[in-house]
């Protein structure tokens, strides 16, 4: 029990303990109270607002309940909890006879000025401003509030708050200060240096005195003055203000024409927020423009990018200038035609105008007619003292620009303003220019204008020359022949470039008409007169052996075709053919027989050796040696097989073989000719010639037989069907064309299978193409071409003639595929080969493209347009398989003997490469050629300003760059792709340009 009573009574005591701790806290308020201030003075702010709650909670003294509810709030503002002002604007409406009511929003004002928190601040010092203070606390307060406003960029109200404690000892020269920023900043400089010329003495205060002065010193135009106290401050002050005091002396000296003390500084300055602008860059590159130092003056100018300013004018002007003095006359090109854009300045926008003027005329213009700029600045400045100069220009632009179809335009337009000997020579050079790209007859109605004018002798004897050469392209010999004649009776064609091959032209012209006796006197002249072009020569000696061969006359003949053997030019294996022919017709038929075998062995690639071996086993057989002439035959069809001799040679050798009693034998190669080469005149003699054997053995019925089993002869209407075809034929040779295609019609109507079908086919096609309806000579073209025969050839190049004139592509194809391999004749070969070569290109069959382009290169007698073409579809081929080896090096040989068009894609591919290759400066030289030489040429031109506008970009000048692509954008709208393309580039470079350049908007493509 007595342990029982212990645990009771300590509980008891437990109680009574607690019970009398709680007492004192109500006994004794004003112990926590005081330790709540304490923690609060400790700046304990979250533990003395704890037990300020409790103490306001629990005591009934009213204004200890004020002083907690005061201290709460100010806690809850110093802690930044939710709701803290409204704490404190509690505490005045609910305790407004406390002893901290006066006090309370200057104490929370001056804690967020204390912070930093100038704008929270003010909020409370308004509440403040009518609190009554005594005289020191309402000077803290103006200052205090002033200061405030300073912050807060509230000038006006801040001025009138300093400006009360303007003479206090304690906030005066503070005050001074910041009035006097106040008028710095409103550009009032003459307030300002009177107010900080009033505290420059205060240590506190210089820190940033001597900038502000050397800055409002600057705009004050007191830039000695603004020098002197920059370069004082430049020591002490941090690198934001080292920025800025280096530009403003590097900008004083400048405004001093102190360029050279100026750059240091002026390279030192950082920009705004770490970019330059348009006029800090033009202020640099003045600088070093005026010292001559013009490679950097064009680092500093070419920056500017979309300036539209005073500012912008003048720097492009002298960037155009520095250009000028580096040789770089396309860069200042364009920048003279950017400041001739702009009329802030009138003289530096005439001058740029007049300089852009003479550029254009001396290196070419890729944006603009170089004519019409020029006209342009007479039309702009008709009292110009430089007009009688551009006008000269203009005059020989015409023809410098190689734009004579838009110089002609040009000229129709302005008749009046031009010569009409000036009309003359670009009406001539457009005439050659078409006639260079083989448009004949319009190259024809040039030259006809030309010659309408016939103001200098030179170029009416040329328009001549020229009119002529294209009439015999265009198969009119006889006014060929007229036009030559024309040239030679003028004075002024000796002096001509064309005069050394007036005689060559002319023999051609006549052997043409196959008026040999004129051929044979002006090839004469030709070879006589000249000297030097081996090739025309070699030719000519050719010519003259043909001439005297057709007219009999076989010993001149074999002269001429020795001389051109000696000569070892092209065609040597002709000249030896024909010289053996010839001693064939001179009966010296040893020698012929010589010649044929050196012929077959010498020249084991001749077109002609088909050709010798026939001739060799006719020579043969003609001279009762049999086995020499079956074996020369033998030879032939073994290795020519699709030549057109091999029918008639096994016919020949069955006839030998007949001639000779062997009817088996010649039995056999009559089947051969009939089996493999129905449908020819060959076939229906072994028909004819064996039918003698069959008869006079007595085999009637067995060639009876044999015959049915041919398509091709008709055993009986014989005489109807030979005179039917002969009728037609008859009208045919006779020129009666409609006659012609109706008895030819006729004929393959009642015999299909005729002996004369193919006869008839073949010269139905020829009337029907002679006439203008190609598409009628098709299917009869089709027939001719099913077997070898001597039309085969001709209908062969015809008929894929038609196709190609047709766009028929797939159809074309297998014809000159067996045209190829079947013509005798070298042009046709190579027609089929380059024909090949350019549909398999269109069709998409790269590899096939290729295939047949090195064919047509491997031709060594090919003209350099074939070769043009051939590297041309070489080059495009690459491209689209992405060879980009293979194409530049085609590209390259395209350069060397092309023109016109092909000219202009060579070189814009030889600018392309160059760009790959970081080969920009020599990718720019290639882009200047392609605009001056080929300015007609406007893809290929736009084109090219692309591949110019990035390598200015890796050469660092955007100005070039930009300009370059705004006018692409401009000027070539009808190419939607390119513009497409130069709108990305731009974008590009305005985006990479505005990182360094605060002028320039990324988006900005106005």
């Amino acid at each position: 029990m007595k342990i029982r009573k212990l645990a009771y009574l300590s509980i008891i005591t437990i109680s009574l303990s607690g019970f009398a701790q709680e007492s004192a806290i109500y006994t004794n308020p004003s112990k926590n109270y005081l330790k709540a201030l304490e923690l609060y003075n400790e700046r304990q702010y979250q533990a003395s607002q704890r037990i300020f709650s409790e103490v306001q909670e629990k005591t009934t003294d009213i204004e200890t309940k004020a002083n907690c509810s005061y201290y709460i709030a100010n806690a809850a503002i110093r802690l930044n909890q939710l709701g803290a002002e409204r704490l404190m604007e509690n505490f005045v409406d609910t305790y407004p006879t406390s002893t901290k009511r006066n006090s309370a929003f200057i104490d929370v004002a001056n804690y967020y000025f204390d912070q930093g928190k100038y704008a929270n601040a003010l909020k409370w010092f308004d509440k403040a401003e009518n609190q009554s203070m005594s005289y020191s606390e309402r000077e803290t307060f103006n200052f205090k509030k002033g200061y405030s406003l300073f912050k807060a960029r509230k000038y006006k109200d801040a001025k009138s708050y300093l400006n009360q404690v303007i003479t206090s000892e304690e906030y005066g020269s503070q005050a001074k200060y910041y009035i006097g920023y106040i008028a710095y900043e409103s550009d009032n400089y003459g307030e300002a240096d009177s107010y900080f010329s009033q505290v420059s003495g205060n240590d506190n205060l210089n820190d940033k005195l001597s900038y502000y002065q050397a800055d409002m010193n600057f705009k004050k135009g007191d830039f000695k003055k603004a020098i002197a106290l920059a370069q004082e401050q430049l020591p002490k002050a941090d690198p934001k203000e080292k920025s800025e005091l280096n530009k403003i002396i590097g900008e004083s000296y400048f405004n001093l024409q102190q360029y050279n003390e100026a750059i240091p500084y002026l390279k030192e300055y950082k920009g705004k927020s770490g970019k330059w602008n348009n006029v800090d860059f033009y202020q640099l590159g003045y600088a070093y423009y005026k010292q001559n130092d013009f490679e950097n003056a064009i680092g500093q100018f070419n920056k500017i990018i979309d300036g539209n300013d005073p500012v912008a004018q003048n720097a492009y002007y002298h960037l155009a200038e520095c250009y000028i003095k580096t040789d770089k006359k396309q860069q200042a090109l364009n920048a003279f035609k950017n400041a001739s854009q702009m009329n802030f300045e009138a003289q530096i926008q005439k001058d740029a105008a007049l300089n852009y003027a003479k550029l254009s005329y001396e290196i070419g213009n890729p944006y603009e007619n170089v004519p019409q700029v020029l006209t342009n600045y007479i039309d702009n400045y008709p009292d110009s003292p430089n007009k009688q100069e551009i006008q000269e220009l203009l005059v020989d632009s015409y023809i410098t620009s190689k734009n004579y179809d838009a110089a002609l335009e040009l000229l129709e337009k302005n008749r009046n303003f031009s010569s009409k000997t000036t009309y003359q020579k670009v009406a001539f050079y457009r005439g050659l220019e078409l006639f260079n790209d083989g448009n004949y007859q319009e190259a024809i109605d040039y030259f006809d204008k030309s010659l309408k004018e016939a103001q200098d002798q030179s170029f009416t004897a040329r328009a001549t020359f020229w009119n002529a050469e294209a009439d015999y392209i265009l198969n009119k010999y006889s006014e060929a022949v007229v036009g030559f004649k024309q040239f030679e009776q003028n004075s002024a064609s000796t002096s001509t470039p064309e005069y050394k091959h007036l005689f060559y032209n002319l023999g051609y012209a006549y052997f043409k008409q196959k008026n040999y006796d004129q051929a044979i006197a002006y090839f004469k002249k030709y070879t006589t007169k000249e000297k030097q072009d081996l090739q025309r020569i070699n030719d000519a000696y050719l010519r003259l052996g043909d001439s005297h061969f057709v007219t009999s006359k076989y010993w001149p003949a074999m002269e001429f075709y020795n001389q051109a053997i000696t000569l070892n030019e092209a065609d040597t294996d002709y000249a030896h053919f024909q010289k053996a022919i010839s001693y064939g017709f001179v009966d010296r038929t040893s020698q012929k027989i010589d010649e044929l075998e050196k012929f077959v062995s010498n020249y084991p690639k001749s077109t002609l050796r088909d050709d010798a071996y026939y001739e060799l086993g006719n020579t043969y057989v003609n001279n009762n040696q049999t086995s020499k002439g079956i074996a020369a035959y033998n030879k032939l069809a073994e290795e020519y097989r699709m030549s057109s001799y091999v029918p008639k040679a096994i016919l020949k050798e069955g006839l030998v073989y007949y001639n000779g009693g062997q009817n088996s034998d010649a039995l056999i190669k009559f089947k051969q000719v009939v089996k493999n080469y129905p449908d020819t005149q060959e076939a229906v003699q072994a028909v004819s010639t064996a039918k003698m054997i069959y008869v006079d053995e007595g085999r009637v019925n067995e060639y009876a037989n044999w015959v049915k089993q041919l398509d091709f002869v008709e055993i009986s209407d014989s005489e109807i069907e030979n005179a039917a075809y002969e009728s037609a034929e008859r009208k045919f040779v006779q020129g009666e064309t409609k006659a012609s295609i109706k008895g030819f019609e006729d004929y393959l109507k009642q015999f299909p299978n005729g002996g004369h079908a193919l006869n008839a086919n073949f010269y139905l096609a020829q009337s029907y193409f002679n006439t203008g309806e190609p598409e009628k000579s098709i299917p009869h073209y089709k027939n001719v071409i099913k077997d070898r025969n001597e039309f085969t050839e001709q209908a062969l190049a015809r008929l894929s003639q038609i196709y190609i004139d047709n766009e028929q592509k797939e159809a074309a194809i297998p014809v000159l595929k067996q045209l190829e391999t079947q013509a005798d004749y070298p042009q046709n070969i190579t027609f089929a080969q380059s024909n090949l070569m350019k549909i398999n290109y269109d069709l998409g069959n790269y590899s096939e493209t290729l295939t047949y382009a090195k064919k047509v290169l491997s031709n060594p007698k090919i003209d350099n347009r074939i070769k043009s073409d051939a590297q041309i579809m070489i080059a495009r081929s690459a491209i689209k398989t992405n060879n980009e080896d293979l194409a530049k090096t085609a590209y390259q040989e395209v350069q060397k003997i092309a023109t016109g068009a092909l000219a202009a894609e060579a070189l814009y591919y030889d600018a392309y490469f160059k760009n790959k290759d970081g080969l920009y400066e020599a990718s720019n030289t290639a882009v200047q050629k392609l605009a001056k030489d080929y300015a007609g040429y406007k893809e290929f031109g736009a084109k090219g300003l692309i591949i110019m506008a990035k390598n200015f970009h890796a050469l660092d000048d955007a100005f070039q760059a930009t300009y370059i692509l705004e006018n692409v954008i401009t000027n070539f709208a009808t190419y939607s792709e390119i513009v497409e393309e130069a709108e990305t580039e731009l974008q590009k470079i305005k985006t990479q340009e505005s990182l360094r350049n605060s002028s320039v908007s990324p988006n900005d493509q106005d």
